[in-house]
């Protein structure tokens, strides 16, 4: 008898479906292990990767602990355990417990009246360019402090004058050496109007600000009248 069109479209659907299911089968039988095996690895993957994310958490908190540790040490006049700390926390391979371990210990060195050995850590953060310029000039102002009446004035400025900038995280400090070392130079005028400027920044530390006024006043600049100016300037804009 012979098939309706209607009959005809449904045989051929349902042959071409049932060559599709044998091609599926053949392919599954042919490469399903492999396919099994590329699923179990990538969820391997996904599992490896929660694990290390997870393990660099533990360890941080494991490494700031050190940190907070060391610092107990330290105050407690145990100078030997907080080193044993510290030199744990510079070999991490982390640039923050690194850099911090090593600011650190260079204080230590300075307290401990061992200034060569704490300009020699201050040089190494200093000089290291993998590591984040808050690190950076910090060691370089502290290494500066502890060199200052050994080095030549123009040195000084050459280091510390683009951090002896008004606004700047060390200005204060920066620029006061600057400062003292256009004295060195005598260049009395530069650093008259350098020490008004800190007297004038509110960022900077009060005991700081409270020398630079001294000098300022004592170098010709009136920086007690030059702050006050600026506050009724900025009282008249608002």
């Amino acid at each position: 008898m012979a098939l309706k069109p209607i009959d005809n479209e449904t045989f051929y659907r349902e042959v071409d479906e049932e060559l599709r299911r044998d091609q599926m089968l053949g392919l599954w039988k042919r490469y399903g292990k492999l396919a099994i095996a590329g699923v179990v690895l990538f969820i391997a993957a996904i599992g490896g990767v929660i694990w290390w994310m997870n393990q660099r958490e533990i360890k941080a908190g494991s490494r700031g602990e050190t940190l907070i540790a060391a610092f107990d040490d330290i105050s407690a006049s145990n100078k030997a355990a907080a080193r044993a700390k510290l030199d744990e926390l510079a070999k991490s391979g982390v640039d923050g417990y690194r850099a911090a371990s090593l600011l650190t210990q260079a204080d230590m060195a300075s307290d401990a009246n061992q200034p060569d050995k704490a300009v020699a850590l201050f040089k190494q953060v200093a000089d290291d360019g993998s590591l984040a310029s808050p690190y950076r000039d910090a060691a370089l102002v502290r290494m500066t402090a502890l060199q200052f009446d050994r080095l030549p004035p123009q040195q000084v400025i050459a280091r510390l004058k683009p951090l002896a900038v008004p606004g700047a995280p060390w200005f204060g400090s920066a620029g006061e050496m600057v400062a003292g070392a256009y004295l060195k130079l005598n260049r009395p005028q530069d650093a008259g109007k350098l020490f008004a400027a800190i007297a004038k920044d509110k960022k900077v530390p009060d005991s700081i600000r409270s020398r630079a006024l001294q000098m300022a006043g004592s170098l010709g600049v009136d920086a007690v009248q030059d702050t006050a100016a600026t506050g009724a300037t900025q009282e008249g804009n608002r």
